[in-house]
């Protein structure tokens, strides 16, 4: 196989990401353009010096809008998981089937070995149980990370505006307490959940032929899952 071939190859096996990743790198270049040229414009309007796009990437602006945004997107996605686990949606796409064991609650311990499993399956014990809940582990692990971002970047850019309207900064636990950080955080776990709710509904009467995440184009609106 020529190096050509195998490019090739590696761009086909991992489109989906390669895809995300490049549209995430994209939409977050975009964001410190605009968003650095935002808040210099607010600063200069209080009377501050402008930053360097340096000083802006180390800012506490920059920190909260950027984490603001993660936490609920990792927040949604590890919800989803868990509640897929026991909850279902006749007709949907997103649901397993009404009824009966589905693959995924196959017990790797119990079921018979398939090659290539994994190494924690092998492993077993303490190791497996892990694995076995490390997507939702992951994305809950994620969620605070970037909750705490969010908190402490927020921290320093409600202090920073308090300081230039002549008001006194808080701290980090000053900051959790205050309407602002618990409105920056709604407003965005709302539109996360909203959005995962209707893309489960709307998936039991619309289709889009060809996406993993669509019933094939001519399966009955009660089909559930895929």
């Amino acid at each position: 196989m020529t190096r050509a071939d195998r490019r090739a190859g590696f761009f086909r096996n991992n489109g989906l990401s390669l895809a995300m990743f490049g549209l995430f790198a994209l939409s977050a270049a975009g964001q410190i353009a605009a968003g650095f040229r935002v808040h210099n414009e607010e600063l200069v309007e209080l009377g501050a010096r402008a930053l360097s796009l340096g000083g802006y990437l180390t800012s506490g602006a920059f920190a909260e809008a950027v984490f603001e945004n993660w936490e609920s997107e990792f927040l949604q996605m590890a919800l989803f998981v868990l509640l897929t686990k026991s909850l279902r949606q006749r007709g949907s796409s997103e649901s397993k089937q009404l009824t009966g064991a589905a693959d995924v609650d196959e017990d790797p311990r119990v079921a018979p070995r398939k090659p290539n499993v994994p190494w924690p399956v092998k492993r077993g014990g303490l190791v497996l149980k892990l694995y076995e809940r490390s997507l939702s582990l992951a994305l809950i692990a994620l969620f605070a990370v970037c909750f705490m971002g969010h908190a402490l970047g927020g921290a320093r850019a409600y202090s920073e505006q308090q300081l230039l309207h002549g008001h006194a900064g808080v701290d980090l636990i000053g900051y959790l307490g205050t309407s602002q950080f618990w409105f920056e955080s709604f407003q965005n776990w709302q539109s996360e959940f909203l959005s995962i709710g209707v893309l489960i509904y709307l998936s039991i009467y619309l289709r889009e032929r060809g996406s993993s995440q669509s019933k094939p184009v001519a399966a009955p609106h009660a089909q559930t899952g895929e």
